[in-house]
């Protein structure tokens, strides 16, 4: 057996190396943007079904308790019955967890108590500013 043969027989040549780390690299470009795209829409998916239960628990505040929570209570409310003559109606906790979840990108739900007595549950998406599309729109109650 000649020289050549002993050393081809070994291992990979170069060629076949480079022509493997091509077809891998094609792979990993064509897989990996579906593959994101697929995680940053659940994350979306979390985040909405998140805010459908913490408005489910507000809703339920109210019924129990005759108003939204305020601003300066937030969503701690759910958690922690008000002072004054409502704790006796407040009926909580109404979070099946002892502390208020945060959104799928970690961050806390903004409440906001509008003048005309609407409550909102926003999550700023996943750059965490408002405004934005796709992943990084903002998500709320109202849509």
């Amino acid at each position: 057996m000649s020289r050549g043969a002993q050393l081809r027989r070994g291992g990979f040549s170069l060629l076949e190396l480079l022509v493997a780390l091509i077809i891998l690299g094609l792979l990993v470009t064509l897989v990996a943007p579906r593959l994101l795209d697929n995680i940053g829409q659940g994350r979306v998916t979390t985040t909405r079904t998140q805010i459908a239960n913490l408005s489910s628990a507000v809703s339920q505040f109210y019924l129990d308790v005759g108003r939204y929570p305020t601003e300066e209570e937030g969503l701690e409310a759910l958690l922690r019955a008000p002072q004054g003559p409502e704790a006796e109606k407040w009926s909580g906790p109404y979070l099946e967890t002892n502390y208020v979840p945060q959104d799928a990108w970690g961050r806390e739900f903004h409440y906001i108590l509008e003048p005309d007595g609407r409550y909102l549950i926003r999550s700023l998406g996943a750059d965490g500013r408002p405004g934005g599309e796709g992943d990084n729109a903002e998500l709320d109650n109202r849509n």
